[in-house]
């Protein structure tokens, strides 16, 4: 059973409130005329149940119903703790699987 909810990949920056953590998305885009990469960036509240996440993870979020007046996301999973490199882990997935096929 699929939904249509939009999910965002993105780092928490601040984990001061209770069940509720603040996450910022980047988007890059390449500039039309001068070509050159353009970082906008936008800063969202999540729930946070468990009150788990620190700042400096890499979190998904999926959109939801309004939770509150400024809330509309809520977090989905935790993809890296803070710290950890999100392309190592995929690096070592990959190396598992060519292993597995040896």
């Amino acid at each position: 059973m699929t939904n249509n909810r939009r999910r965002l990949v993105g780092r928490v920056v601040s984990d001061k409130m209770e069940k509720t953590v603040t996450v910022l998305l980047e988007k890059r885009s390449i500039h039309p005329i001068y070509k050159k990469i353009i970082v906008s960036t936008k800063k969202v509240h999540a729930h946070d149940e468990s009150n788990a996440v620190e700042v400096g993870a890499m979190v998904r979020i999926v959109e939801s119903q309004p939770l509150s007046k400024t809330k509309r996301w809520v977090v989905e999973a935790v993809l890296a703790k803070p710290g950890e490199s999100l392309v190592t882990d995929l690096a070592d997935e990959t190396a598992l699987v060519s292993e597995d096929e040896e």
